[in-house]
């Protein structure tokens, strides 16, 4: 029996163009009115999702691809560091960071919770609570991993976070000229209860520079809790595997949160106080953080089935709107 080829350079770098590709579609996409709300990452994975529904998984660059859906996760986890300003959150953001303890806690539990009530698929779910609490697609793509969950499963709760994210940010726009809330208060309601960190710009821009200024402080405050949040569920992953001598129930320390870390001390205490840096620099890294996140969601988005999509997301989805609507009233009076 001859040994199986091990694939070709040509296809496994094919199977990373082809996921930034259509990563490039969607930012395309991004553009027409209606999914310009939606956003780049989103529109990716429903294009492809919608490509493996018609065409199925192309087999043939399937190393590419994956390398995408993991490897270029993982870096694009870690350059997202950069966005985490410590000093600013441990000097400004203390009283904001109990706040967003509590969030968090909050959401993952009572997801979990109506999770079991309503029969849902436990793995979707705690992803999407896990995203509701602390930053949407990048800590879904942080605990995921840690958790075994599958890509299948990881791209159904990045999905349906950016979409029910978008939609609960313009929500906030529209009710914000109605609500009793300062400009200051409004813009701490939105960091401490929408799910990803473009949501609350979106949400809280309106508002003016303060109400942003101080939203984008209180989000980066549960950007700052996923680090522990990633340790804590590792020590229950090994609690509930411990015992079991198979090689499949070891859990794999997370390397890329060391990396997550430096990056965010880097950018905290070097990058623009002893490394000179422009706008241009700062805006090229976010970008590039924005593409290989989208690219990453898009290996992931090609290996869902829309059957298994039908019979396994709805309830998840139902469990984490009730969260997401209980979480902005209880995040509206704690103001």
């Amino acid at each position: 029996m001859e040994p199986k080829k091990k694939p070709s350079a040509l296809y496994w770098i094919s199977g990373i163009a082809f996921t930034f590709f259509i990563a490039l579609l969607g930012f395309f996409l991004a553009m027409v009115p209606g999914f310009d709300h939606v956003g780049q990452l989103a529109s990716a994975i429903i294009i492809a999702v919608i490509y493996r529904q018609i065409f199925g998984y192309p087999e043939m660059i399937r190393s590419g691809i994956t390398f995408s859906s993991k490897r270029l996760l993982r870096f694009a986890i870690i350059l997202y560091g950069l966005k985490l300003n410590i000093d600013t959150v441990l000097h400004d953001g203390i009283g904001l960071l109990i706040r967003d303890a509590g969030v968090i806690t909050f959401a993952i539990l009572l997801t979990i919770w109506l999770a079991k009530v309503f029969k849902a698929d436990k793995n979707i779910s705690l992803l999407l609570g896990v995203g509701t609490g602390v930053c949407g697609a990048a800590a879904i793509a942080a605990i995921a991993p840690i958790v075994k969950s599958k890509d299948e499963d990881t791209a159904i709760g990045v999905g349906i976070i950016a979409l029910v994210g978008t939609i609960f940010a313009i929500t906030y726009t529209i009710l914000r000229p109605f609500l009793p809330l300062s400009a200051v208060d409004y813009g701490i309601w939105s960091g401490i209860s929408l799910h990803e960190i473009a949501h609350v710009a979106l949400a809280a821009a309106p508002g003016g520079e303060d109400s942003l200024a101080i939203g984008l402080l209180a989000k980066l405050g549960r950007v700052f809790l996923l680090v522990p949040l990633c340790f804590i569920f590792m020590y229950f992953m090994k609690r509930k595997s411990h015992g079991q001598e198979s090689g499949d129930n070891k859990i794999e320390f997370p390397w890329f949160l060391i990396g997550f870390i430096l990056m965010s001390l880097f950018g905290s205490y070097i990058l623009g106080s002893h490394i000179p840096v422009t706008d241009g620099f700062k805006n090229g890294v976010s970008n590039l953080t924005t593409w290989c996140l989208t690219a990453a969601m898009v290996g992931l988005g090609l290996n869902v089935s829309l059957k298994d999509l039908r019979t396994k997301a709805l309830r998840p989805l139902i469990a984490m709107l009730i969260t997401s609507v209980c979480l902005s009233i209880i995040a509206y009076f704690i103001v």
